[in-house]
């Protein structure tokens, strides 16, 4: 990996776009060959991996009257987004949209595995059957949701909420659920991929997790920004977050986080991280920052392993195009779930997507 001064994935293997209003979300799908990234006003940018770099294959379709959420579709090919006007569309890779849900309530979050999908509108949540018109369960919670996301298993449901998180079994006939208490404001959350842990971002710039073991407590604190953007690594090992002017790592080995000091990568002096991403099967991050630069950085094994100035860094994008036009901060990062490719956007509406294969 080299200097994040030199020339950029972005240039030599990627292509971007402006799009007319900010980016909210994207995604890519199942089967990797196809982007999504969705406006704040509602349009969905589709891009094919085959030919990213040109400009006459990307398709912008206008699906919401004001999006607010994206998700993979059960299909390989396929993505769901909700908005403002209450209802959820799957959009395929040729572009046809279907209607999959409609209420009148904002679709707040969405989340999908390759049987089930689930939005969350207000306090409820509406679980889905892959290719079923029908909701098979409606779930109530107490507040109004935050944060929506399957297990890796796809088994259980979690949904993030004032004063603590909510546990669905998804199989089961009954709304059986798990209630993980904590007071406050939840504003987010992500699982651990071994099932080994939930943890919520809050309201006052720090994470409560709680171990899914016995339901212990967990404060990872010490913030001085929110934190907007939250994910495990591979194997479960690192929990990286945004709210800092580096990536944040807690430790989830060795009895960690607690107790345990969290560890910093890629800093950037004078600049927060604003979005990350891990890699989904190597030990790498992407990381965006609030000046739309981009990098992808080697995970340390361990914290012995993060000496001062070893990080190793390859550049994605730097925050500013030529002519000194910046690109705004990363809103959103997704890696193909082959790792093969990755796209990201930004707040002034750029999107970037560059293919990570050798034969690119």
């Amino acid at each position: 990996m080299s200097n994040p001064l030199s020339k950029t994935l972005l240039q030599t293997r990627g292509a971007e776009h402006q799009a007319e209003a900010p980016i909210i979300a994207v995604q890519a799908s199942r089967g990797g060959q196809t982007f999504a990234a969705l406006t704040m006003d509602g349009e969905l940018h589709l891009i094919p991996r085959e030919g990213l770099r040109q400009q006459e294959t990307w398709r912008k379709l206008a699906v919401h009257e004001g999006a607010i959420s994206l998700a993979q579709g059960c299909e390989p090919e396929s993505f769901l987004s909700g908005g403002e006007d209450g209802r959820v569309v799957e959009t395929r890779a040729d572009g046809t949209m279907e209607e999959r849900h409609k209420g009148r309530s904002w679709v707040d979050c969405l989340a999908s595995t390759p049987t089930h999908w689930a939005c969350a509108c207000k306090k409820e949540v509406h679980l889905y059957k892959a290719g079923h018109e029908e909701a098979v369960k409606v779930l109530e919670h107490p507040s109004a949701l935050s944060g929506l996301a399957f297990d890796a298993k796809g088994k259980q449901l979690a949904a993030s909420h004032y004063n603590g998180a909510s546990l669905w079994y998804v199989q089961s006939k009954e709304a059986r659920v798990r209630a993980l208490e904590w007071k406050g404001s939840h504003t987010g959350l992500c699982l651990h991929p071994g099932g080994e842990a939930l943890v919520t971002s809050m309201q006052e710039n720090e994470l409560h997790g709680w171990r899914l073991s016995d339901g212990h407590n967990m404060r990872m604190s010490g913030y001085p920004r929110k934190i907007a953007s939250m994910s495990f690594t591979r194997k479960g090992r690192w929990l990286a977050t945004s709210g800092a002017d580096a990536a944040v790592l807690w430790p989830f080995f060795g009895g960690g986080p607690m107790g345990k000091p969290p560890m910093e990568l890629a800093r950037l002096p004078g600049l927060f991280v604003t979005c990350v991403c891990a890699h989904p099967t190597d030990d790498i991050l992407a990381i965006g920052f609030e000046d739309g630069t981009v990098l992808l950085a080697e995970v340390p094994a361990t914290m012995e392993d993060n000496a001062p100035g070893a990080d190793r860094i390859l550049p994605l994008c730097n925050g500013q195009r030529s002519g000194g036009v910046a690109r705004g901060a990363v809103n959103a990062i997704a890696f193909t779930p082959q790792g093969g490719a990755v796209i990201f956007g930004t707040e002034e509406g750029y999107i970037g997507v560059v293919d990570l294969s050798a034969h690119a």
